[in-house]
């Protein structure tokens, strides 16, 4: 496994690939202080499996940096790390394409679990916007889905795995993802069990 760490606190950096290290003892970090670095090692490295950025540091220009930066590694799973917990900033990642935002102030165990949980192909939030977001906003109708992200939706009700829907589409792990976060987007959900959920209860699946 492969990640690219951005982040202008060198002391940040050194603890999260600590934490990383003893998630996946092989894994390999490679860290950068600001965002043209990341991108430049993201350009250098086409197998990075995760991208974790810092949402205030040298480079960034928040969600509209997130919004670019999707569009051009839209395979690149995209994990913000801040400090600033405000909701509507957490909102505004997510929207532009982030599939998880991790405060700084988290425990090790809660961003060890956030990060298995975005490279199992869900979106990570933290728990007080979840519990904000269950209420009677939740299903709300989506929007249209594709032919293709129907049928990702189809399997991932049935309980497959990632690498198990590849083989059935004949797809790529990296294009699953991202069929994935954009299922989650449109049902407005942040992990596999409430998608499958609201697709029954819409009757997506026919």
């Amino acid at each position: 496994m492969k990640i690219i760490l951005a982040d202008d606190h060198a002391l940040f950096r050194d603890g999260f690939a600590l934490l990383f290290k003893q998630l996946e003892a092989s894994a390999t970090v490679l860290e950068s202080d600001n965002l043209a670095g990341a991108l430049n090692l993201a350009a250098l490295h086409p197998d990075v499996d995760l991208l974790l950025l810092d949402l205030h540091m040298p480079g960034m220009q928040g969600a509209t940096s997130i919004r670019q930066i999707v569009q051009t590694h839209p395979q690149l799973p995209l994990v913000v790390l801040s400090a600033d917990e405000n909701d509507g900033m957490v909102q505004q990642v997510i929207a532009a394409g982030a599939l998880g935002f991790i405060p700084k102030s988290a425990t090790a165990a809660v961003m060890q679990s956030a990060i298995r949980l975005v490279l199992s192909g869900g979106i990570y939030l933290p728990a007080h916007l979840v519990m904000a977001t269950n209420g009677a906003n939740r299903p709300h109708v989506p929007g249209k889905l594709t032919e293709r992200q129907l049928d990702v939706l189809r399997l991932l009700s049935e309980g497959m795995a990632n690498k198990d829907i590849c083989r059935r589409l004949g797809l790529s792990e990296g294009t699953i993802k991202v069929h994935i976060a954009a299922i989650f987007r449109t049902l407005n959900v942040s992990n596999r069990t409430e998608a499958a959920r609201v697709a029954h209860h819409l009757q997506l699946l026919g």
